[in-house]
């Protein structure tokens, strides 16, 4: 019997994401574990921007005289997706996927080609918060998601659907 192997890529809580796609990637999920039994490698991504002050909070504090306090340089944030991708294994097992997890600190693109350098796998599943890129890099395909479709083709499965985007369907394996 195959196994189907699936990277799902995470920049935030797999429940969160869930919230926020109307179940969109854990119901895609469950639907190709309904039809074959399926590998899901959760990729979580460590944000640094976690660990930067964001520019208009520095610029409001500097205007009363008062600047923020930075995260603590004890602060982990690999925390966060450390904890993200144990819920996200967790969660993946109670609907019957074999699951396994990985922490990458690369930016989205490096840290997929790393992984689908390295390993085999049928799709990559991104569920992440964020489009990445400017328009300008959106408008010149430039931008993570162009750069990994132009390497993974029609394996790269991307949450949120955009507009137009055909929602994907499991292929009907014999």
């Amino acid at each position: 019997m195959d196994v189907q192997r699936y990277l799902l890529v995470l920049d935030m809580d797999l429940l969160t994401v869930d919230e926020q796609l109307d179940l969109e990637p854990i119901n895609y999920l469950v639907a190709r574990q309904e039809q074959e039994p399926c590998e899901v490698v959760v990729l979580s991504l460590v944000s640094t921007r976690q660990a930067r002050l964001p520019a208009l909070e520095l610029l409001l504090g500097a205007g009363v005289g008062k600047f923020p306090v930075a995260p603590r340089p004890d602060h982990d944030i690999s925390a966060a997706a450390e904890h993200r991708v144990n819920l996200a294994v967790q969660h993946l097992t109670t609907i019957g996927c074999r699951a396994s997890g990985l922490i990458s600190d690369e930016d989205l693109v490096k840290a997929v080609h790393s992984e689908t350098r390295g390993h085999e796998y049928d799709e990559v599943i991104l569920a992440t918060g964020r489009e990445g890129g400017s328009w300008l890099a959106r408008a010149l395909r430039l931008d993570p998601i162009h750069q990994l479709r132009r390497r993974l083709g029609q394996r790269l499965i991307i949450f949120p659907l955009g507009p137009g985007t055909p929602h994907p369907t499991p292929p009907a394996w014999s």
